[in-house]
């Protein structure tokens, strides 16, 4: 067995990122990856406006106002926003403006509207502006055009989305999404619409794996189950691996009788570069490559370790994969455990539970229930996983522990 870090710097080599691209429209957009560089012909803000409803001024016409000698200004025009104004604001005078309206010439700072008394077509001021230029927001202040705004490999998310619209991207260039072929391996597994006998189990893989693949960007190519006879087995993986970008497949990599994965992908020409990590669960993980480029995840067959393995690696590779900017290192946060937390210490370990916020802290709280590869009920609500190092068997309530945190 190898080191869970050996095993992350090894997967992530394997990994190359994609190249093709799609386009698609603005509406589409959010989740995907970007593939081009965005900047825009318009200056941020387009031209000055106003940052308060209030009154537009000349700064010297009230920099000497105060609570004693007011100085009253002459109302000449209303600028609502959305409204080109033609009018120019001389000495003495001034408009009423409205937050995010355009300002019209002259008019060099806002008094906003509280600082002011309004008698008919007169405005008194009672407070002067702090400086020249108060709540005024200058033509470019916030972006000036043809600088970039967002580059390659960004995820586009709200504020992306945010950014690309006001740019005006109608339509926008994005990485297509990565392919991936998930297939169960096992004779007691059924699908969930088919009557349960004794012998066999639900499974519940296929549908956590597809869940996964679709949060983190992925198109799940569902395999279904496959049966451990090693003809069809070998037929199904020669066909994902053609298909898909990578491929999960659940069971059959550990060292059971009925394990065929391993023989089978060296049959098919892969390079197995990972046969096992310490690391629990998830112990029992295959990685090979493929001349094609696609990289196959043999993942344990239990449903914890099968997530397990892929929050802690299927994850950054997807990220890679996906053209997503950044340096794929899992999302690791230190915080006080609620609980006390035990291991053997012969394995790096991760418990799952949920991260809450407590009193203004976030602390780690462990999944009631036993803590059971094979115990899929008691992963609802699961929001991050506590590790143990090799050679640490217990963590007590209040002390500090690394957390993995799961959410994007």
């Amino acid at each position: 067995m190898i080191s869970v870090q050996e095993a992350q710097t090894i997967i992530l080599k394997l990994v190359e990122s994609l190249q093709e691209t799609d386009s698609i429209s603005l509406d589409e957009a959010t989740g995907r990856i970007l593939a081009q560089s965005i900047s825009s012909p318009l200056n941020f803000p387009y031209w000055d406006n106003s940052a308060m409803d209030g009154y537009g001024i000349r700064f010297e016409d009230v920099k000497q106002s105060n609570s004693d000698y007011p100085i009253t200004l002459d109302i000449v025009a209303e600028i609502p926003a959305g409204i080109n104004p033609k009018q120019s604001i001389q000495s003495g005078e001034a408009c009423r403006i409205f937050t995010g309206a355009m300002l019209p010439d002259g008019v060099d700072t806002i008094i906003m509207q509280e600082n002011t008394r309004k008698e008919g077509r007169k405005v008194t001021i009672l407070s002067p502006p702090n400086y020249l230029g108060e709540f005024v927001r200058k033509q470019g202040s916030f972006y000036q055009a043809g600088n970039i705004l967002l580059n390659p490999g960004s995820y586009i998310n709200e504020s992306e989305m945010a950014i690309l619209a006001t740019a005006q991207c109608s339509t926008v260039t994005v990485y297509r999404r990565p392919r991936v072929a998930i297939l169960s391996t096992g004779n007691e597994l059924i699908a969930p619409t088919e009557k349960l006998n004794p012998e066999q189990i639900i499974d519940s893989n296929q549908y956590a794996l597809k869940a996964f693949i679709l949060n983190n960007g992925g198109i799940p190519i569902s395999f279904g189950i496959v049966k451990d006879e090693p003809e069809i087995i070998k037929q199904k993986i020669r066909k994902a691996i053609n298909t898909a970008d990578f491929v999960l497949s659940t069971g059959g990599v550990s060292v059971g009788d009925y394990d065929y994965i391993n023989s089978i992908l060296a049959e098919l020409g892969g390079k197995i570069m990972v046969n096992g990590v310490a690391m629990k669960p998830g112990k029992p993980l295959t990685v090979a490559k493929f001349d094609n480029g696609c990289i196959y995840f043999g993942l344990p067959g239990n449903p914890v370790s099968a997530l397990v393995s892929c929050w802690r690696f299927v994850k950054l590779a997807l990220d890679k994969l996906s053209g997503i900017q950044g340096d794929y290192e899992p999302k690791l946060i230190t915080v006080k455990s609620q609980d006390n937390l035990s291991s053997k210490g012969q394995r790096e370990t991760y418990i799952w539970g949920q991260l809450k916020l407590i009193n203004g802290e976030y602390v780690f709280t462990l999944a009631q229930g036993s803590q059971n590869s094979a115990n899929l009920i008691n992963l609802a609500l699961t929001n991050a996983l506590a590790i143990l190092p090799i050679g640490v068997t217990k963590i007590d309530r209040g002390e500090i522990v690394k957390v993995l945190s799961l959410s994007n």
